[in-house]
């Protein structure tokens, strides 16, 4: 045994507690955080917690005392040193440290706002950088940032730097908000915080980075996709934020159109073909197809999913995450998805031609295939997968629908008030009063519950492209996306403008809403 390490029987003499495990005592968090883990490594000490004011802390070295009056010295309080094997100290310290550095990163607590801001302001009248003490209002501000992102459902954190100030905006509902404004000093400080979390390089802040972290506020988990780039005043970081705790929606919640609801489920119980969403970014087609993949789920399906990233996971469904850099694209990972006997697959995004062409086959092989495109409606969807390099005989057998669709706010039911529409607001919304007709429109005044802005949620506006024989005409002659959607809406389908005028008069959404996110749609 090394010199003044001290054994059982030493212990005894000495009238201290020995103890062989520590695995059942609990850590003190206050010893944690106020002594570093060199210094805990060094001298292999550790503070527990006691219910009588005073911390036991275990030594396995007799030259470890004098150690013991400093910690009682920098925490205020008495100490009753305990007697444990150096091995098991070592290893209850590791464990300690690493739980506490995960919780500080995985727990966000709730800060009073006017606290955290005169803390703020009086750290950045501090120069010294490596002052440890300095960086605790900043990971408070960041911690706050992201409870109020998540309490008042903000689906993206922005952190845009000015050449004179900083600003913490939230996406609420598809519309950004500036939110916080904290001082210009701390910019640098606050991008590394939000780096640490996402496990990115902090030294680095002349490429765009990319990184992921999961937090907890309460029961609800968030998992954040966090975005940084140099912009000329500074990083600029994005946080996404996806609530796993959200519940998915089923068909019928989305919003859809009776008809549309009822073509919708057809087609995504056909035996094989495939089923396009489109829409811009944001206009919630994954939450569509996981709320088709939900409804027709069962163990008589095999079902995989090629997803980029993995939003929600869905019982009984074999999901596979994407990765580029792992050389695992769409259409590799779809290669290997068609040798595990699949019913139904689903692409996360078609955006190449080898996945559109492995897409077409897997359709045209006996398989259902669900996917989505960026184009601005259902008709567009046609012409793009034509330039992506399919061949229009293959898309004509294969193409079952399209559905394309966009999200428009709903009005706040606390602050709703019927109003009576005026002739420039016709003008303005390019539409003919006949459209509207006598109908009362409605439109939020702004409350509390709604942080003013007249609008509380989404809801989904639509368009759904049936692939019918003349369809398959058109798509044989590389007909163009107007001619397309001309014969498309002969044959009775409505446009998403025409879906959102229709929620628009019945008082789930305003006309300035329909206006604003159909604006290339026609009339």
């Amino acid at each position: 045994m090394p010199a003044g390490i001290i054994s059982e029987s030493a212990a005894e003499a000495m009238g201290l507690t020995f103890t062989e495990s520590l695995a059942d005592m609990p850590v003190s968090n206050e010893f944690l955080a106020s002594i570093p883990i060199a210094f805990a490594r060094q001298h292999s000490l550790l503070g527990f917690v006691s219910d009588n004011g005073t911390m036991p802390v275990v030594i396995a070295d007799i030259s470890q005392w004098p150690q013991l009056q400093t910690i009682s010295k920098l925490l205020n309080k008495r100490i009753s040193p305990i007697v444990a094997p150096q091995d098991e100290i070592m290893r209850t310290i590791n464990i300690a440290y690493q739980q506490q550095s995960s919780q500080a990163q995985r727990v966000i607590e709730q800060f009073d706002r006017n606290d955290v801001m005169r803390e703020l302001q009086t750290a950045t009248g501090n120069e010294d950088l490596l002052d440890v003490a300095s960086r605790a209002p900043v990971i408070k501000l960041v911690n706050l940032m992201l409870f109020e992102a998540v309490k008042r459902r903000a689906s993206d954190v922005h952190v845009q730097p000015y050449e004179d100030r900083l600003v913490i905006r939230f996406r609420v509902d598809g519309v950004l908000h500036d939110v916080l404004l904290p001082p210009k000093q701390l910019q640098e400080e606050i991008s590394s915080r939000i780096k640490v979390m996402g496990g990115m390089n902090i030294a680095e802040r002349r490429l765009p980075q990319d990184g992921r972290a999961t937090v907890e506020v309460g029961d609800r988990i968030i998992d954040l996709r966090i975005s940084t780039i140099p912009a000329c005043f500074g990083e600029r970081t994005v946080i996404r934020l996806l609530d796993k705790s959200i519940r998915l929606y089923e068909l019928t919640e989305l919003g859809m159109p009776d008809n549309v609801l009822d073509s919708m489920r057809r087609l995504i119980r056909m035996d094989h073909g495939i089923v396009l969403v489109t829409g811009p970014t944001g206009s919630g087609k994954s939450t569509t197809l996981y709320a088709a993949l939900q409804e027709i789920n069962s163990l008589e399906m095999n079902i995989l999913t090629l997803e980029d990233p993995i939003e929600y996971r869905l019982e009984g469904i074999s999901q596979m995450q994407v990765s580029d850099r792992k050389g695992m694209t769409f259409a590799s990972g779809l290669r290997h998805v068609l040798r595990q006997d699949p019913d139904i697959i689903m692409v996360g995004e078609i955006r190449d031609t080898d996945t559109a062409q492995m897409a077409i086959q897997s359709a045209l092989t006996g398989h259902l295939v669900f996917s989505t495109l960026h184009t601005n409606d259902a008709a567009g969807a046609v012409a793009r997968m034509l330039d992506l390099g399919v061949e229009p005989y293959l898309l004509a057998s294969s193409l079952l629908g399209v559905l394309a669709q966009r999200l428009v706010r709903q009005i706040c039911p606390h602050c709703r008030k019927p109003y009576k529409a005026a002739e420039k607001d016709f003008r303005l919304w390019g539409i003919d009063e006949k459209q509207i007709g006598s109908t009362s429109l409605f439109k939020g005044e702004g409350c509390p519950e709604c942080l003013e802005t007249g609008y509380h949620e989404r809801r989904g506006i639509f368009e759904l492209l049936q692939v019918d024989d003349i369809i398959r005409e058109f798509i044989l002659k590389c007909g163009s996306a107007a001619s397309i959607k001309g014969q498309s809406v002969a044959n009775g389908m409505a446009t998403l403008r025409v879906d959102g005028i229709n929620k628009a008069k019945t008082g789930t959404t305003t006309m300035d809403e329909v206006a604003r996110v159909t604006g290339r749609d026609d009339f």
